[in-house]
């Protein structure tokens, strides 16, 4: 039995955003404090994921914020071709002094005098809640420059964010491209695509309550970018008919050719940037489950 409509809208509605929205302006108060020791740095600030990009739902907790260093630059220069890499080198020679890792201690100093107690993970710095504020995650990261072309005249490049763990592991990722993609799929559905991450993400915290399936198999950030590759003609007229079409697309596409929604990773591969194939495949396994058998789970 399918899932009824009356439901399925239930699971497209957003989360709660007031107190998220407070966390973010009080979190980005303190980091853009004069008094701060990085304040003399080029940085900015920006909210991420679910509670930016309004895909929020009620189980949602972590409010995500970026702040970049802008005074230097990392790059995947190294991948132009020869006589391309040879004018970025001239065009930017030498070394900068003053770091990721010097950025994010600094950052991480900060926070600790300004909330007390924070930790510090190889990603983000956790701020736990208070009752006023929800628990929010800061990632210090630096600017990416993902080139496409050098020249003496101009230059060509994706502006990311990039971030390094523990190991050495460098994470590049491109959250303004995911943000204006987004948006614009919800546009060009005439207003289905958030409420339909929305419905999805709903119904993969419903298979979790009920150890269907295990959480963190399917991110929220995979689960927008599996959606905003289906085509906008497949969204919309009911919540029944855009899951079953959207859902019948991403089952019989190859997936192997989906972008992350930012346009640029692909969806599926290996690496910390892509949603491994087999729990993609066990998600979309999860929701077929869910539908045919609803409600006798």
């Amino acid at each position: 039995m399918a899932v009824p409509e009356p439901q399925l809208e239930t699971w497209s509605h957003q989360g709660a955003i007031a107190q998220s929205r407070d966390t973010y302006v009080t979190v980005k108060s303190v980091l853009e404090d004069v008094n701060s020791a990085y304040f003399v740095k080029n940085f900015h600030i920006r909210l991420q994921g679910s509670y930016a990009n309004d895909t929020n739902v009620f189980r949602d907790s972590d409010v995500d914020i970026i702040i970049r260093l802008d005074s230097t630059f990392y790059h995947d220069a190294p991948t132009l071709p020869a006589d391309q890499y040879r004018i970025f080198e001239r065009k930017y020679p030498g070394t900068a002094h003053y770091g990721l890792p010097e950025f994010k201690k600094e950052v991480a100093d900060w926070l600790r005098q300004k909330f007390g107690r924070i930790d510090v993970g190889q990603k983000a710095i956790f701020i736990p809640g208070d009752g006023r504020r929800r628990d929010c995650d800061v990632l210090p990261c630096a600017r990416f420059k993902y080139y496409y072309r050098v020249t003496e005249e101009d230059e060509s490049f994706a502006d990311g964010i990039c971030f390094f763990l523990r190991d050495g592991t460098r994470i590049v990722n491109f959250p303004v491209q995911h943000s204006d993609n987004c948006t614009a799929k919800h546009q060009a559905t005439n207003s289905w695509f958030k409420p339909t991450v929305r419905l999805y993400k709903n119904m993969r915290n419903y298979l979790i309550e009920r150890s269907i399936i295990p959480d963190g198999i399917a991110p929220s950030y995979f689960i927008e970018g599996m959606l905003w590759n289906v085509p906008s003609e497949k969204f919309g007229t009911s919540f029944e008919n855009t899951f079953v079409e959207t859902f019948t697309y991403i089952i019989n596409a190859d997936r192997s050719l989906f972008k992350c929604a930012n346009g640029i990773h692909p969806l599926l591969g290996n690496t910390p940037v892509n949603w491994s194939a087999g729990n993609c495949q066990a998600y979309l396994n999860a929701l077929r489950h869910l539908w045919n058998n609803w409600p006798n789970l």
